[in-house]
């Protein structure tokens, strides 16, 4: 609707090919020099990226284009910001003459790490925000929108530290950044900035922290970028991205911290919750832990991702997807549309035929990483079925433990606790009755044997009035029987 498709229609249900970028050169391509377009390297797609309405790519010379919903890119600040939409794919003509290394969007502003010089070499990158900032998501510690990049004085030429990934959420942003090899950290006053020296990297958050998206113990916005303290010292990032609603990233060591709406898990407000330990927004980061069956961490891991209510994590370097969140329309890939508050393996790749077929060797016999890749398989499918059933088994109990309580409040007038379970149950799994009855009795005082005699004198007046009902029924039911058997005869 708003050509983020890159197409001249409003939606499409499948994929359509973007035709128009075969007409296009990249911007840095072009010089006066070489007037003759038509020469140039045709223009390849090395990264893209989507956000709320818009789309960006990032081509093979280190250009970067926007379509859909986006700022205008104006160089007039006198303009009043607003959004123009354009199903063409426009260049970011404010970066010729520089290599855009990653870029990513939110809802309405545009992150881009850009080479100080014209080529990326390691350590040269600045960071640059634009587009709508009512939450103060470009970093410049105002809420004053910005119609063309501006550099982020945090993260400039200058900075001890250089920025690596950078992520948006829909009103919020995280940058990662680690020390550069000849830069000494100089620290100001700021509490914020205690211990950073310590640090080999850091991830900065600013914009809308209402549900503690930004992970800085608090609910409150940000308008220039704060580090998240609260992240262990030693730690190395690799990887930071954003939902609408939280933030997550991972360490080199597979370590996972998540932060924001409901405990990080990024659920709408409407979502239900097993238990008060899982309701609730995380200000500071709590760490994911790993599903017990498959190990203490997620080893291997190399990328995050988050959706607006969700998380997918590459592990065991590619060969492993875990998810966790909210799983309406199957997001998670675990075969439903349930949510999930710890992660889940996906079931990757699909079990359809012709993978389970997989590559033979000559002789027509599975090569070996078809029979593993099988087992694998087949091994996750298990372990989902088994998770499935203890989660059935978990619903069931509840159920149990809640008849048990109300069947024993009735009987001894208050809530069942742990501590009256007979002894001999919790030792040795039998029980005899009889025998704890009889127990149960003696140890008991006057008032608790009155209220049991007024329960089972009631129960059993009641069992008596029943039994006397069903009789007399019975009786009725026998006499029109014979009445009606001696018409009968009568008549004939």
């Amino acid at each position: 609707m708003d050509g983020q498709l890159g197409l001249d229609v409003e939606n499409s249900l499948v994929p359509c090919f973007m035709e128009k970028f075969l007409a296009l050169v990249s911007p840095h391509s072009l010089t006066t020099d070489e007037p003759n377009v038509e020469e140039k390297e045709p223009l390849k797609v090395c990264s893209i990226k989507a956000g709320g309405m818009m789309s960006l790519a990032i081509d093979n010379f280190g250009g970067l284009w926007m379509w859909g919903n986006c700022p205008p890119l104006s160089n007039n600040s006198n303009l009043e910001f607003s959004l123009v939409s354009s199903p063409t794919p426009l260049p970011v003509w404010h970066f010729h003459g520089h290599t855009v290394s990653k870029v990513a969007c939110g809802n309405e502003h545009c992150i881009a790490l850009v080479s100080a010089g014209e080529t990326f070499t390691g350590e040269n990158l600045v960071c640059y925000s634009w587009g709508n900032n009512n939450h103060g998501q470009l970093g410049f510690g105002d809420k004053e929108s910005r119609a063309h990049p501006c550099i982020i004085e945090t993260f400039d030429h200058e900075a001890p530290w250089s920025v690596y990934e950078v992520a948006c959420g829909a009103f919020h942003t995280a940058i990662l950044t680690r020390r550069k090899v000849s830069g000494n950290v100089v620290l100001s006053s700021n509490s914020d900035s205690a211990g950073l020296e310590e640090r080999e990297t850091i991830c900065w958050t600013f914009g809308l922290g209402d549900n503690g998206q930004l992970g800085q113990g608090t609910s409150n916005s940000t308008y220039s970028p704060k580090p998240v303290t609260e992240l262990p010292m030693d730690t190395f990032l690799i990887s930071v991205d954003c939902g609408l609603f939280h933030t997550c990233t991972v360490s080199s060591l597979g370590d996972v911290w998540s932060w924001g709406m409901e405990r990080g898990l990024g659920l709408c407000p409407d979502a239900s919750f097993a238990g008060d330990d899982i309701s609730g927004d995380a200000v500071v980061p709590l760490r994911i832990q790993c599903n017990e069956l498959y190990g203490p961490g997620f080893t291997g891991s190399n990328q995050v991702a988050c959706g607006a209510a969700h998380t997918v994590l590459v592990a065991d370097n590619g060969h492993k997807l875990w998810a966790w969140g909210r799983g309406r329309s199957g997001v998670l890939g675990k075969g439903n549309t349930t949510d999930s508050y710890i992660p889940c393996v996906v079931m990757w790749p699909p079990l359809d035929e012709d993978f389970q077929e997989g590559p033979k060797n000559v002789d027509g016999k599975p090569t070996v990483e078809t029979t593993v890749t099988g087992k694998l398989v087949e091994m996750e499918q298990k372990s989902s079925s088994a998770t499935e059933e203890v989660e059935l088994l978990k619903s069931r109990l509840i159920l149990m433990e809640k008849y048990a309580g109300i069947l024993h409040g009735s009987i001894f007038g208050k809530p069942f606790e742990e501590r009256d379970l007979p002894l001999s149950l919790k030792e040795s799994g039998s029980f005899n009755i009889a025998k704890e009855w009889e127990n149960m009795l003696e140890s008991a005082d006057n008032v608790k044997l009155k209220r049991l005699e007024m329960f089972y004198r009631d129960m059993l007046g009641n069992v008596k009035d029943q039994l006397l009902k069903r009789r007399i029924q019975e009786l009725i039911t026998e006499s029109l029987h014979s009445s009606s058997a001696k018409d009968t005869s009568s008549s004939m």
